[in-house]
């Protein structure tokens, strides 16, 4: 006999202050809703599932806040739920495509989306025989997180050196990227655009200084007034750059829209963090998807809203809609 589901809401998580706006929302609301923290957890396949709805908000790049075991969990954990016909928002094949910036780039490829030129792979000397290397470009790992693992690369040589300095660099998951490298006004910054759905919740500007760590949430990024960060990947170029700055941006094209609303469809996602920036020579490139969306407060306001008001209010109409 199928589970009686105890709960309206799960919120799955790694990251609690991540959560905690959310949190603060829905216990204001009054909505039924419990927490399942990935960190530490154990389901079996007899006893799910127990909400009306799941949440997933589990981030790829948990392994480098030293939990490399919440991935492969969460993955068996969705997979569980949906072959029981559980409810998920960003399940199992979106965490997936989040995970794989390969898939993301074979997506772009599909949608006919400017998109970095990018290959992937598990072993450099086969790197080494291919004839369109270019540099420089963007080593970065095919499950990425918070800007974690990446570097700029001026030669193959440097790749080398650089891999067996740091052999580190192919965790989590043994496969790594060379990424076109996009120049953009540093002035400007790139452009992030929010989803609830396929509905543009807003666009922000990003200036990054050179920083690779981009999250949203003011606990990765605090505002100029607020305190350390408390989950910055630490690198060498970091060391003296400025914070990384954002604003909101009103001046979002209808193409750029219309691209990322593509994007968020094809993918099938329910929430989305979708980046792009515009090179010199006038090219729009989109080149990160993120389904686990930081949202930061400061830039909704900006817009007139709280966007975690309207986090909330997306969880209810799919309630509603059960």
């Amino acid at each position: 006999m199928p589970n009686v589901p105890t709960t309206d809401l799960a919120i799955l998580f790694e990251n609690e202050d991540w959560q905690q706006p959310l949190f603060d929302v829905l216990d204001k609301r009054g909505l039924s809703y419990t927490k399942f923290d990935l960190k530490s957890a154990a389901f079996g396949g007899h006893d799910l599932p127990k909400a009306k709805l799941y949440f997933n908000q589990a981030s790829p790049s948990a392994y480098v806040r030293g939990r490399p075991r919440v991935v492969p969990f969460t993955l068996a954990l969705l997979r569980n739920l949906q072959i029981q016909g559980a409810q998920v928002i960003n399940g199992v094949d979106v965490f997936a495509f989040e995970l794989s910036k390969s898939a993301q780039i074979a997506r772009l490829r599909e949608l006919g989306i400017d998109h970095p030129h990018s290959i992937m792979f598990n072993d450099i000397e086969a790197l080494a025989r291919r004839e369109d290397l270019r540099f420089p470009a963007m080593l970065k790992p095919e499950q990425g997180g918070s800007g974690a693992r990446m570097h700029k690369i001026d030669s193959l040589d440097e790749l080398r050196a650089l891999l067996a300095e740091q052999p580190e660099l192919w965790e989590p998951d043994q496969l790594l990227l060379l990424q076109e490298y996009l120049p953009h006004d540093p002035e400007f910054g790139i452009v992030r655009m929010e989803f609830l759905g396929d509905e543009l919740l807003y666009a922000m500007r990003v200036v990054t200084h050179g920083r690779y760590n981009l999250c949203p949430s003011e606990q990765c990024n605090p505002s100029e007034d607020g305190g350390a960060a408390i989950c910055a990947i630490p690198v060498p170029q970091e060391a003296v750059a400025p914070p990384v700055e954002f604003y909101p941006f009103h001046h979002l094209s209808d193409d750029a829209l219309k691209a990322g609303r593509r994007i968020v469809q094809s993918a099938q996602m329910d929430v989305a963090g979708i980046e792009f920036l515009e090179t010199p020579s006038g090219r729009r490139v989109f080149y990160d998807i993120n389904a686990n969306s930081n949202l930061r407060r400061s830039i909704g306001e900006a817009f007139g809203f709280n966007p975690f008001e309207r986090v909330a209010d997306f969880l209810e109409q799919r309630l509603a809609a059960d």
